[in-house]
């Protein structure tokens, strides 16, 4: 089975990859970055990406530009739901580049974090796919959370300390 997986960072594809490479699937990764800020953080995330593609045979698609504004312009005075338009997004311009490239299905590293929102992620996934033509793989990959982690400290990854956009580096860092 093809298999196009939305990539966040590098340390949250660890453990997805390898648990879908043991079933047999064949992985490749997007790079969503749209959402991450600033782009001094995008651009570390996709160093760190890089790197680990190359130590693991990794193909992945990198998307190009950095539309902050529309990101900013699609949650502004919706903050608190600002999650939502973000899985959406992610998981439509998977699933689209997913279509075009022939896969079997598309997931997320989404599904690899404990502070995601599985079932609307899932709902999302599937409901998209459906639409577009591209099924959603769901697998809880939150079993992994641990040994993720310390295999991407044992490669010298760069790690994040927030998910990715201003809105949750100010929750991470800014305390009153």
């Amino acid at each position: 089975m093809k298999v196009l997986l939305h990539i966040c960072c590098a340390n949250c594809a660890i453990y997805p990859i390898k648990a879908m490479r043991e079933e047999g699937m064949e992985v490749m990764g997007f790079y969503y970055r749209h959402n991450i800020h600033p782009y001094t953080e995008c651009e570390k995330r996709q160093t760190a990406l890089e790197e680990y593609a190359e130590r693991m045979d990794l193909k992945v698609i990198y998307q190009e530009g950095y539309d902050l504004e529309g990101f900013i312009q699609n949650v502004a005075f919706r903050e608190s739901e600002r999650c939502n338009y973000c899985y959406h997004d992610r998981l439509r311009s998977t699933a689209l580049i997913a279509k075009r490239g022939k896969f079997d299905t598309y997931s997320s590293t989404l599904l690899y974090s404990k502070k995601q929102q599985h079932d609307l992620i899932r709902s999302m996934g599937e409901s998209i796919g459906k639409s577009v033509g591209v099924p959603f793989l769901y697998h809880d990959f939150r079993a992994g959370w641990k040994e993720g982690i310390e295999c991407s400290k044992q490669m010298g990854l760069y790690r994040q300390q927030y998910c990715g956009c201003i809105y949750s580096e100010k929750e991470r860092y800014y305390k009153e």
